[in-house]
């Protein structure tokens, strides 16, 4: 397990190289450190300055490069939703989830597992049920359906009761 003085000491190292060089997969790394920091804190002030460092740097590099490798713009283009999502888990804020649906409903062509889960997971968050229903169930044709984390995950909760939902679940366990 990486400690919080070692994701510290990688996020010195990485801000040193941004200085000799930025790249899209640095700032890759520098945002997901930081977004582990937040983590691994109990400081809500912390935790918001960590996030809004990663939001910050994975925005940046969507914008700042002509060409990059399409796994690479979707890799950063999900970090940014789950910065945001994290973002909306601290403040309960619904415009911190909408902010998610637009940076990837553009991508879910791409057939995603994790673009359609947290597509479902701010739909869910907004009370927007029939918009989470149609996510989760793109979610669950994919091949990397995780049942074990839609029926733990508490954005979902409200949904747990629902025949649709019991279906999607045991369905794909059997």
């Amino acid at each position: 397990m990486t400690t919080a003085k070692q994701l510290i000491q990688r996020v010195g190292e990485t801000d040193q190289l941004f200085l000799q060089e930025n790249t899209p997969e640095l700032a890759l790394e520098r945002a997901d450190l930081r977004l582990q920091l937040v983590c691994l804190s109990h400081v809500r002030q912390e935790q918001l300055h960590f996030i809004q460092e990663a939001i910050v740097l994975l925005e940046q590099a969507r914008i700042e490069y002509d060409e990059i490798p399409l796994r690479l713009y979707l890799d950063l283009s999900l970090l940014l939703a789950k910065a945001y999502m994290m973002y909306f888990e601290i403040n309960k804020e619904h415009h911190l989830a909408l902010i998610t649906q637009q940076i990837l409903k553009p991508l879910a062509h791409h057939a995603d597992a994790e673009i359609y889960f947290l597509l479902a997971y701010a739909s869910a968050s907004k009370k927007e049920f029939s918009l989470a229903q149609h996510w989760l169930k793109k979610y669950a044709a994919t091949a990397d359906f995780d049942a074990e984390l839609l029926h733990t995950h508490p954005a979902f909760i409200e949904l747990r009761n629902k025949d649709w939902f019991k279906q999607l679940i045991k369905h794909k366990i059997h």
